[in-house]
């Protein structure tokens, strides 16, 4: 069997990476991880321990492995966006160099997010004009630094060096299956509805009037993960960039009491103001840690499970937010995933793994 597809995930312990490496796997795929602190609990994944920082630990470390398809699911998060730039655009770009001489790489898919369309962290939808929604593949890049830009420069100026195609990935916020990652609004929202649970407290809203009472999708790791494979092998999906949802939209003001009816607590919508998850969830820790022992779960820090800064920054948006798929719905992409689902599945996961009561 020649022209075997290997793959190289890179972030393979996060959301994005460990869903995308069970999709590959399952579509025959040679599969290898890399990430810091490979933690292998996907079978037939290939775990590769390595720092994309340091090129010696690289070059050894993928000394014996020729990607063919590299999929970049990774950041750094630093303290200002100019660290992201040097940090995330080195990422990319030590990965992409010390893979150039094998001459291996057919295509690089980049995961990115809507950040694109939103601005950085430090000045996520605020500064100057806010984008028209729905957000749309062909918006020019904002006139802000954005980590985005320059890891999508170092993929097209490899590509141009190297002659492989590429691909960009734009989800929304990404629902999925994945413990101690920085941003899971899933298990985030499923460990503060079972303190509310635990504790009789009601579940409020944390974000604003615009976010609960306009439209909304989200993306589905496993929908992010078939569109990553789709378009990486799909002669025509080249060179292009996507928005990936989940295909349905919603209202938070729906979706919110149908979390908490699953968790049988009671709902709290926005009344008046913005209740940050993270000023609620402060003094939780103690909490949370009374809570896991009593249940026996796995994860007594709730740090490792929650991640309420990053669900603050998706709820708290001045403005609805959706995203348009025209340029994978154009080309044959017709995958879809239901949202309340979407949840239901990780809460229902978080549960049978022990992760929540």
């Amino acid at each position: 069997m020649e022209n075997k597809n290997i793959a190289l995930v890179v972030g393979a312990t996060g959301i994005t990476g460990s869903n995308l490496a069970q999709e590959l796997i399952s579509q025959g795929f040679i599969t290898y991880g890399l990430s810091r602190t490979p933690h292998n609990t996907i079978e037939n994944l290939i775990p590769v321990k390595a720092d994309l920082l340091d090129i010696q630990n690289l070059e050894k470390a993928l000394e014996n492995i020729s990607p063919t398809h590299i999929y970049f699911t990774t950041w750094m998060r630093n303290d200002t966006e100019d660290e992201n730039i040097r940090v995330n655009s080195a990422l990319v770009r030590n990965l992409l160099d010390v893979l150039s001489p094998k001459k291996s790489i057919q295509h690089v898919a980049l995961v990115t997010g809507l950040k694109h369309y939103l601005g950085p962290f430090e000045a996520y939808a605020k500064e100057g004009k806010l984008p028209e929604t729905p957000v749309r593949e062909e918006h020019p890049r904002l006139p802000l630094p954005n980590f985005y830009y320059a890891q999508e420069d170092e993929v097209y100026k490899a590509s141009e060096r190297d002659g492989f195609t590429w691909s960009v990935h734009r989800p929304h916020t990404v629902v999925g299956y994945a413990i101690g990652n920085l941003m899971n609004i899933a298990s985030t929202l499923a460990v503060y509805a079972s303190i509310c649970k635990e504790t009789g407290r009601k579940f409020i809203w944390p974000g604003s009037s615009e976010q609960w009472n306009g439209i909304s999708d989200v993306t589905d790791a496993r929908m992010l993960a078939k569109q990553l494979v789709w378009a990486s092998t799909t002669e025509s999906a080249k060179n292009t960039a996507y928005n990936i949802t989940n295909g349905d939209v919603f209202r938070w003001k729906w979706l919110w009491k149908r979390l908490a009816d699953w968790f049988e607590i009671e709902a709290v919508g926005f009344e008046n103001e913005i209740k940050p998850l993270e000023k609620e969830m402060e003094n939780d820790l103690e909490i949370w840690k009374q809570i896991a022992q009593k249940y026996n779960l796995k994860e007594e820090n709730l740090n490792r499970l929650s991640s309420a800064w990053h669900t603050d920054l998706d709820l708290g948006r001045p403005l609805e937010v959706m995203c348009d798929m025209t340029n994978s719905r154009n080309l044959g992409f017709s995958e879809y995933q239901n949202t309340e689902r979407s949840f239901i599945d990780v809460f229902e996961k978080l549960k049978a793994e022990k992760m929540i009561p």
